[in-house]
C-alpha cells in the first residue's frame, strides 16, 4: 500500500527549530477511488486537488501522473456538473506545472479532452444550479491557452469545436444523464471564451498551426450566436484578423478561415462596429494585397469565390463613408476592373488579368457594379470615374447581345449585366454630365425605348433582381430605361432636357402611354411604375413651357383622362395606384395648367367632372393636390360652369362638397364650433387646439408665424379661393348647416388677417416691446374689428337657422293642413257612399232625390224663353236603373294586360283576326268593336 503523508498544524517551539513531521492522516488507494470498479466521488476529487496543492506531495509527479490517469479512465464517459469545479481546479493546477515539468502535457491534454463530451446531471436542476461554475470553468477553458505547448492549444480548439458538433459518449453512466448540447452552448456564450481566444492571437505569431485551429474554432464560434460575434468584436477581433489576412500560408487556411470569420461577423454582428475597425488604413491595404493577390494568381473555382468574398466584404466597409477606400487606391483599382475589358487601358494590369466569363467572373462583374453605385455616394470619387471612364463602359452594355464565338457572357448573362448597368446609371451618370453628353446619352436611351417598344422575338430570361416578374418582354428595360431618363431630367439641366425635347421624347412617351393603356388591362406594379415614372418626366419637360405643353396635346389629355379613372379603392393596394394618380395630378399642373388651348381640351374631355370625382371619393392625403389643381384651372373661365354642372353622388354639387371638407377639416384641427357649426368664440374662429397650445415665441423676420404656416398646412385657403371664383352667392344644392359654414368661409381671409395681427400684437408682449400709440391703436382697432366680424357672422348664422326653424315650423303646418284635408276627403266619401246606399235600398229617398234633382234642374232653366229656341230633354226616357243617367258614356280603360303596355300594336281587330286566304284580315267582331268606338267618340 502506497501512502502520502499530508502535514498537520505546525508550532514553532520557542528555540526556533523545525519539529518533525507529524503523521496525521494517511491517503490510500481507496482512499483516492483508484481501485477498480469503484466510482469517483467529489470528496475524492478534493483529495486529488490535496494531493498536488500540497506542499509534501507536490513534488510526486509519478505519482500525480498515475492518479491523473486513473481519473481520466473514470470520467471517459463525460464529467459530472458537481465535479466540473473539482476538474478544472486539477487541471489548472497541472497546466501551472507544464513549465518545469513537460510530462503534465499529456494529463492536461487528456482532461481538456473530456470537457468535450456532454456534461452529465444527475437531476434536472442540476442545469440551473452549476450553471455560474460551469460558464467559469469554461472561461478557463479559454485562459489555458496560455500555455506553451502546442499539443495543448491545439486540443483547446478541438474541445470547442466539439461543442458544437458532440460526440456521443461510448456508454452511459448509470445514475446520469447528458446536459442538454443548447445548455452547453449557453454557457459558452456566458463565458467569454469567444473574446479569450482572440487575445491568445497574439501568443501565437509564429505558430501557424495552432493559429489556424484558433481561427477554425473562432470561425466555429462566431457561426453559431450573435453573442459571440459580439465578444469577438468587443477584443477588436475583425481589425485583428483582418490584419493576417496577407500572411504565408502555403495551404490557404488562414485566409479562407479568416474571411469566413469577417463574414459571419458581418451577418450577425453589429455592422456598424465591425465596418468602424476594418475602416482603417493598414486593414484596406491588406484587403487589396489579398484582393490583388487572388485576382492574379488565383483560378482554382475556389479562388474566384474566395476573390468575390473579399470583394463583398470591401463593398461593406466602403458604405463608411469615414472608410480610405480611395486614399488606399483600391476604390482605383475597382474601378479600373468595373470597366475591364469594355474600355481599352495602358495599366498594366490589364495584361495580367484574364476574364473567363465563368460563373464567378459574372458575379465579381456585378459585384463591381454595386461597389461603383457605393462609391457614388463619396464625390471624391467622380475624379476617379471619369478617369475610369465609367460611363462609356457602362453605356458598352446598352447594346443588344451579340455573341462572338464560344467566348462572352451567354444571352442570359448579357440580359442580367445590361439590367445592373442600368441601374447602375442611374445612380452615377446624374454626377458625370459632361462624360453623359459626351457619349450621347439620350441618344442611346431613347434609342434603347424605341426598341423596348418595337416588335421582335426578343424575350427577357427575368433570372436576375433588376428583371424580376417580367420574364418573357421587354418591361424591365424599359423600367431602368424610364429611371435613367427620370434622374436626368430631374437635374434641370437645360441642355440635356431641351436635347430630349429636339429628338422628340414627349411624343414617344405619351405613345407608350397610349400603348401601355390598351396593351395591359390589368395593372402590375411595374406597368404601374413605368406610367408614374413616364408622367413625372413629361412633368418636369412642360413645366414652365408653353410650346412643350402644346406637344403634349390631345393625345396626353385623353391620357390623362383614363388614367383619372382609376378606382378608388386600388389606391391602398400597395402595387402603386396611388403614385400614379398623384403623378397624374403633377402632369395636369405642369402639361395643362397655363396653356388655355390645352385646358380647353381637358375640360372639353370632361376633366374637371373627374377631378371632382378624384375629391369625393379619393383618399384625404390628396385633397390638398387636388384642391390646388383645381384653383389652379379656375384662371379658366369655363371651369366655373363645368364645376358648378358637376352632380356626385345623391345629386352632391361642388359647392356641397367644398363646404364638407372645410368641415371636415376643422373637425381634424379640433376648431371649437357649437352643435349647429357656428363660431363660439368671435376673437379665435380659426384657431385649431394645436395652434392654440403652441406658446407665443418670437420668430425671425424670414420665419414664418403659427397662423401663416397654418394656410398651408391644411386646405382651408384653397377651399375660400375656389369658392371665391365661383361666387358665395346662390349656390345650388346646400342645407342650412352648409350655409352656416358658408358664413364662415366668406370671412375666412378677414379672420385670417385679424389672427396674424393678433399674433404680431402677442410677439410684441412677449418680447417687452411697446408700439407707439397710433400703432397701438392701429392693433386695438383691427382686434376690434375682427371681433365684430365674428359677431356679425354669429348673428348672420342665428338669422340662418331661425330663418330654417320657421321654415321648418311653416312646413309642418302644411303637412298638418294636408293631413287635415285627407281626413276631410275621406269624410265626404264616406257620407257619399251612405248616400248611395240610400238611394239604392230605400225607394221614398231615392223619389226625393229624384224630386229634389227635378225642381233644380227647372230652377236652372232661365225664365224667359225665346220664340225660336230649341228644348231638348234633359232626362232619358223609360229609364231601368236607379242611377241618374244622362247622354254620355264612361268607357273604362282596357287592361294592360290584354293590350301589352303603351308600346304594344294598337290595332287590337288585327290580334284577333283569322287566318283567310294566307293574310291577316279584320274578323266581323272586330269590326263591329271599331265601329262601337266611332260611336262612342261621336257620343262624347
Amino acid at each position: 500500500m502506497s501512502a502520502v503523508v499530508l502535514k498537520s498544524k505546525n508550532t514553532v517551539p520557542e528555540s526556533g527549530k523545525q519539529p518533525p513531521p507529524v503523521l496525521k492522516h494517511l491517503i490510500t488507494d481507496s482512499d483516492l477511488g483508484i481501485r477498480e470498479g469503484v466510482p469517483l466521488r467529489s470528496l475524492e476529487l478534493n483529495n486529488v486537488v490535496n494531493l498536488i496543492e500540497d506542499p509534501f506531495s507536490c513534488n510526486l509527479k509519478e505519482r500525480h501522473l498515475v492518479v491523473l490517469k486513473k481519473v481520466v479512465k473514470k470520467y471517459q464517459n463525460g464529467i459530472p456538473l458537481k465535479d466540473v469545479v473539482q476538474m478544472f481546479r486539477i487541471l489548472n493546477l497541472c497546466a501551472e506545472k507544464i513549465k518545469e515539468h513537460p510530462d503534465y502535457i499529456n494529463p492536461v491534454y487528456e482532461i481538456i479532452k473530456l470537457c468535450g463530451l456532454p456534461f452529465l446531471k444527475e437531476k434536472s436542476s442540476d442545469e440551473m444550479n452549476y450553471a455560474q461554475i460551469v460558464t467559469e470553468s469554461i472561461s478557463q477553458l479559454g485562459y489555458l491557452m496560455r500555455v506553451p505547448s502546442d499539443q495543448v492549444r491545439l486540443q483547446i480548439c478541438d474541445t470547442i469545436i466539439a461543442f458544437y458538433n458532440p460526440k456521443t459518449p461510448k456508454q452511459q453512466v448509470e445514475g446520469f444523464i447528458p446536459a442538454s448540447n443548447s445548455y452547453r452552448l449557453q454557457m459558452v456564450e456566458r463565458s467569454g471564451l469567444a473574446e479569450t481566444l482572440v487575445l491568445s492571437l497574439a501568443l501565437l505569431e509564429t505558430q501557424l498551426e495552432v493559429k489556424l485551429h484558433v481561427l477554425h474554432a473562432l470561425q466555429t464560434l462566431s457561426g453559431s450566436s450573435e453573442i459571440n460575434c459580439n465578444l469577438i468584436l468587443k477584443a477588436e477581433g475583425a481589425s485583428k484578423i483582418c490584419l493576417r489576412l496577407n500572411e504565408h500560408d502555403p495551404s490557404g487556411q488562414l485566409l479562407f478561415r479568416s474571411s469566413e470569420i469577417l463574414w459571419n461577423l458581418l451577418e450577425k454582428g453589429y455592422r456598424e462596429e465591425i465596418t468602424l475597425q476594418l475602416s482603417n488604413l493598414d486593414c484596406i491595404r491588406t484587403l487589396k494585397e489579398v484582393f490583388l493577390h487572388q485576382l492574379l494568381h488565383g483560378f482554382r473555382r475556389y479562388d474566384l469565390q474566395l476573390r468575390n468574398d473579399l470583394l463583398v466584404i470591401t463593398t461593406i466597409i466602403a458604405q463608411n463613408p469615414k472608410a480610405p477606400i480611395i486614399e488606399s487606391e483600391f476604390a482605383k483599382l475597382l474601378s479600373f476592373l468595373a470597366t475591364f475589358p469594355e474600355v481599352k487601358s495602358h495599366n498594366p494590369l490589364a495584361r495580367s488579368i484574364k476574364i473567363s466569363f465563368c460563373h464567378e467572373d459574372f458575379e465579381m462583374k456585378k459585384l463591381l457594379f454595386n461597389f461603383l453605385v457605393i462609391m457614388a455616394k463619396d464625390l471624391s470619387a467622380i475624379q476617379l470615374f471619369k478617369d475610369s471612364k465609367v460611363l462609356l463602359a457602362l453605356f458598352h452594355y446598352l447594346t443588344q447581345h451579340e455573341k462572338k464565338g464560344a467566348h462572352g457572357w451567354s444571352a442570359a448573362q448579357h440580359e442580367e449585366l445590361q439590367l445592373h448597368a442600368l441601374a447602375t446609371l442611374t445612380t452615377i451618370a446624374p454626377l458625370l454630365i459632361e462624360d453623359y453628353t459626351t457619349c450621347q446619352g439620350n441618344t442611346r436611351l431613347l434609342m434603347l425605348l424605341e426598341w423596348c417598344v418595337g416588335q421582335d422575338t426578343y424575350t427577357g430570361e427575368g433570372n436576375s433582381f433588376h428583371g424580376c416578374g417580367v420574364r418573357g418582354n421587354k418591361n424591365a428595360h424599359m423600367r431602368y430605361c424610364v429611371r435613367l431618363l427620370r434622374s436626368m431630367v430631374f437635374l434641370g439641366d437645360t441642355a440635356i432636357n431641351q436635347d430630349l425635347c429636339d429628338q422628340g421624347v414627349i411624343n414617344i412617351l405619351t405613345g407608350i402611354l397610349i400603348k401601355t393603356a390598351e396593351q395591359y388591362k390589368e395593372d402590375d406594379a411595374i406597368s404601374l411604375e413605368l406610367k408614374a415614372d413616364m408622367l413625372l418626366i413629361l412633368s418636369t419637360l412642360c413645366e414652365n413651357d408653353l410650346h412643350r405643353k402644346e406637344l403634349f396635346g390631345g393625345d396626353g389629355v385623353e391620357i390623362l383622362k383614363k388614367l383619372m379613372r382609376i378606382d378608388p379603392s386600388t389606391f391602398y393596394s400597395g402595387l402603386g395606384h396611388n403614385k400614379l394618380i398623384l403623378a397624374t395630378l403633377d402632369c395636369i399642373w405642369s402639361c395643362i395648367v397655363g396653356c388655355y388651348t390645352i385646358e380647353d381640351i381637358f375640360l372639353e374631355k370632361e376633366g374637371i367632372f373627374l377631378l371632382l370625382d378624384l375629391l369625393e371619393s379619393g383618399p384625404k392625403n390628396m385633397h390638398i393636390v387636388l384642391l390646388a389643381t383645381l384653383l389652379e384651372l379656375c384662371d379658366n373661365p369655363k371651369t366655373i360652369k363645368h364645376i358648378n354642372a358637376w352632380k356626385g353622388k345623391k345629386d352632391l354639387t361642388a359647392a356641397a362638397l367644398l363646404v364638407s371638407l372645410w368641415r371636415d377639416e376643422e373637425k381634424e384641427m379640433g376648431v371649437l364650433r357649437d352643435e349647429h357649426g357656428r363660431i363660439v368664440d368671435s376673437k379665435k374662429p380659426l384657431l385649431g387646439l394645436y395652434q392654440e397650445s403652441e406658446p407665443v415665441m418670437p420668430l425671425p423676420a424670414n420665419s414664418p408665424s403659427p397662423a401663416v404656416m397654418d394656410v398651408s398646412e391644411n386646405m382651408r385657403a384653397k377651399i375660400y379661393s375656389i369658392l371665391s371664383k365661383i361666387g358665395f352667392e346662390d349656390l345650388p344644392g346646400l342645407s342650412t348647416h352648409d350655409y352656416i359654414t358658408l358664413a364662415i368661409i366668406s370671412r375666412y381671409l378677414d379672420f385670417k388677417v385679424g389672427e396674424i395681427w393678433h399674433e404680431i400684437s402677442s410677439e410684441l408682449k412677449e418680447e417687452g416691446i411697446r408700439p407707439t400709440t397710433p400703432d397701438l391703436k392701429d392693433l386695438e382697432t383691427i382686434e376690434h374689428v375682427t371681433a365684430e366680424v365674428g359677431e356679425k357672422v354669429i348673428i348672420l348664422q342665428a338669422e340662418i337657422l331661425e330663418n330654417q326653424q320657421q321654415k321648418d315650423l311653416q312646413d309642418e303646418q302644411e303637412m298638418y293642413a294636408e293631413i287635415r284635408n285627407n281626413y276631410k276627403q275621406r269624410e265626404i266619401a264616406v257620407k257619399a257612399w251612405e248616400q248611395y246606399l240610400a238611394r239604392t235600398s230605400n225607394y221614398e229617398v231615392l223619389k226625393n232625390l229624384k224630386q229634389f234633382q227635378d225642381e233644380s234642374i227647372e230652377l236652372s232653366k232661365p225664365k224667359i224663353v225665346q220664340q225660336d229656341s230649341l228644348f231638348h230633354a234633359t232626362i232619358l226616357p223609360g229609364p231601368t236603373t236607379t242611377t241618374f243617367c244622362g247622354r254620355q258614356l264612361a268607357v273604362e280603360s282596357t287592361p294592360t294586360e290584354l293590350t301589352g303596355g303603351p308600346l304594344a300594336n294598337t290595332e287590337l281587330g288585327l290580334e284577333r283576326a283569322s287566318i283567310r286566304g294566307g293574310a291577316l284580315q279584320k274578323t266581323k267582331a272586330a269590326k263591329d268593336l271599331d265601329q262601337f268606338q266611332i260611336s262612342s267618340v261621336s257620343v262624347k
